[in-house]
């Protein structure tokens, strides 16, 4: 087993690899254009991890403790028609005024703009109650009417009694149907398999 393998069932299901890093949102991805599934949400909410994950590697994403270390638009090939795309997390409040605008612009100008953005896993913290960082993210993508599957995670952090009142409270806030949220864990991969299956349910 190779060094950044990870115990997915869905492991070699899509080959995926690191592309290139975008800090404009209108900046071309080299080589052939390819629809983009972006994953959203605030920081330390679990994005690269969940990147992972998702294609079956253990360090295609580079993950880190110190929230706001995504600065860019990370690009990734997800097998020969897609491309994911690990947007910088929102919402970080320890950085300074000057880079949480230049964030704000990048994601929102991404989301709200980009043509080849073709749908939108959005990241939310199962633990806490969105945010007005969260809100504000869900009327740029109501407004840009992308697909989108709201992407619960860190459910292993909630005991499994309370996780339907959680899941109520964070779908009720956003205007959410709870049925289209899909709750998971990237440490110990629930969910993971109805995410994966939804997303490739919806390429098809």
């Amino acid at each position: 087993m190779s060094a950044d393998a990870a115990p997915s069932p869905a492991r070699g299901l899509l080959l995926s690899a690191y592309v290139t890093s975008l800090v404009r949102p209108d900046a071309p991805v080299p080589g052939p254009a390819r629809p983009e599934i972006a994953l959203v949400g605030r920081s330390n909410v679990g994005k690269s991890t969940l990147l992972n994950r998702l294609v079956g590697r253990r360090a295609l994403a580079r993950t880190s403790r110190t929230p706001g270390k995504t600065r860019a638009l990370n690009v990734f090939t997800w097998g020969e028609q897609w491309y994911l795309v690990d947007v910088p997390g929102y919402g970080w409040a320890q950085a300074s005024h000057g880079d949480r605008a230049g964030f704000r612009k990048l994601v929102e100008g991404y989301l709200a703009a980009r043509p080849q953005l073709a749908a939108v896993l959005w990241l939310l913290d199962l633990r806490r109650d969105p945010s007005a960082d969260d809100a504000a993210i869900g009327e740029v993508l109501a407004a840009r009417g992308v697909p989108a599957l709201a992407v619960l995670t860190k459910a292993d952090q909630v005991p499994r009694a309370r996780r339907p009142a959680r899941l109520r409270t964070v779908a009720l806030a956003l205007g959410l149907d709870e049925d289209a949220c899909v709750v998971t864990s990237a440490r110990t991969l629930e969910g993971m398999e109805e995410l994966r299956e939804s997303v490739l349910a919806f390429l098809a």
